[in-house]
């Protein structure tokens, strides 16, 4: 073990300050916001402002590699994104913490890119896969982490702002001094998201789904904790129970999908998470121990679902196009969860707190009810394959450099005649 960390150590290091930082922003960003009287509605534009400018780095991103190089980015991406961590308390307005917040997205669509781009480099194919669990375990500790750092002070001050900006400026650090050679240039991922959906219905409608509820979570689930009179400390629990019961949940529910059709697992944990939705709008007359409980099983259940739904459309496609799917799942992840926090916000402008998971269990429960129709469209042969859960999980993780491009004529899937996918074998079974 310690001969794979020794040649990451240094990248993985600054990863965990970033996440840290990453996590307590934004969990500190909605908070300080309700606080100001930010509407839901502007709480939900600044969570999608953040998906937006993501979603354009993982397009943009690349050119900036293929320009000035890793290293460059790296530290330019960093700098940028101390600075509007600094910039929020001092510019108290909904519109500029959207342009902020989508600045924000940007950055780290690229500090990713990066980053996973080492990581690669750094490891062989025997190592990769152990690599990326580590950066998984990571990802989701130092996130938690974050999040409970909001308990160190008062959103209302500038201390806690000043947190984010110290630890995303001191990751750039170990890269900018170390010695190890830059990663080789970014290569071109193609975009094409009708052949994704005849490829995988369930998996494409999943992963938009997803970035509905999970992006309405993350940027609106701190406002709704707040607003049931839990503390600040409540508050970092509330998410930090949902982030470590998801990641417990990975686990069980991903061994489970490699034994038996994936689309069960998915809608069983679309029924899971409804019930759990349903426990959080009921909570009022239940009192905190409920909600930080069904926080839990909600988190347990949804926050699979996203690699569950890459791991199914992974079923469908050569290893080969590993790198093209996830990059094309998650940019409809992406644009889910641009528009999830903004719908949901009207939803808790009608409904009160309750709205947001009001919200999520109507998408949950409609991706139910979408897989269960696929499974009567198509049956799965007995012996069909499965990619290995644990190899979808890396690829769910990661952040693909994209380039939009048409459909190609002749693929699988174009035109009207063709066939959906998920109405033939695998394509790997049939090579």
């Amino acid at each position: 073990m310690t001969s794979v960390i020794a040649p990451i150590a240094t990248l993985l290091l600054s990863t965990a300050l970033l996440l840290m930082g990453n996590g307590l922003q934004g969990v500190l960003l909605p908070v300080r916001g309700g606080l100001e009287n930010f509407t839901s509605l502007d709480l939900g534009i600044l969570g999608g402002s953040y998906f937006l400018g993501f979603a354009v780095g993982c397009v943009k991103g690349p050119q900036l590699v293929r320009r000035v190089g890793h290293i460059r980015v790296f530290t330019a991406m960093v700098a940028i994104v101390s600075a509007t961590a600094l910039a929020h308390p001092l510019l108290l307005s909904p519109a500029v913490w959207w342009a902020l917040r989508a600045v924000t997205g940007f950055c780290f669509a690229a500090i990713y890119m990066v980053i996973e781009s080492w990581l690669n480099e750094r490891s062989t194919v025997e190592t990769r896969g152990t690599v990326f669990s580590i950066y998984t375990i990571i990802n989701l500790t130092v996130i938690t982490v974050g999040q409970m750092m909001l308990a160190l002070g008062t959103p209302v001050d500038l201390k806690l702002f000043s947190i984010v900006s110290i630890l995303v400026s001191v990751a750039a650090v170990p890269v900018a001094l170390s010695r190890a050679a830059a990663p080789a240039p970014i290569q071109r991922v193609r975009i094409r998201p009708l052949r994704m959906y005849r490829i995988s219905p369930v998996g494409f409608v999943g992963c938009l789904t997803v970035g509905f509820v999970n992006g309405a979570f993350w940027s609106l689930g701190p406002v709704f904790a707040q607003k049931y009179g839990t503390s600040i400390t409540g508050v970092a629990l509330f998410m930090s129970l949902t982030v470590m019961l998801g990641a417990v949940g990975q686990w069980p529910l991903g061994r489970a999908s490699d034994s038996i059709d994936r689309r069960k697992v998915i809608v069983g944990a679309c029924i899971g998470g409804v019930l759990a939705a349903l426990g959080l709008i009921i909570v009022e007359d239940l009192g905190l121990p409920a909600i930080f409980a069904s926080a839990a099983i909600y988190g347990f259940f949804v926050l699979p679902l996203y690699a569950l739904s890459v791991a199914h459309t992974n079923d469908f496609v050569q290893p080969e196009d590993y790198v093209e799917t996830s990059s094309t799942l998650l940019l409809l992840y992406a644009a889910g969860a641009i528009v999830g926090p903004v719908a949901a916000s009207a939803a808790m402008a009608y409904m009160g707190a309750p709205g947001l998971f009001a919200f999520n269990a109507v998408c949950l429960a409609a991706l139910a009810v979408f897989a269960v129709w696929r499974m009567a469209r198509r049956h799965p042969s007995p012996g069909e394959p499965h990619t290995d859960f644990a190899d979808s999980i890396r690829f769910a993780q990661t952040v693909g450099p994209v380039e939009l491009l048409a459909e190609e004529s002749g693929t699988a899937g174009d035109g009207d005649a063709a066939p959906e996918q998920d109405d033939l074998p695998p394509i790997n079974a049939e090579r």
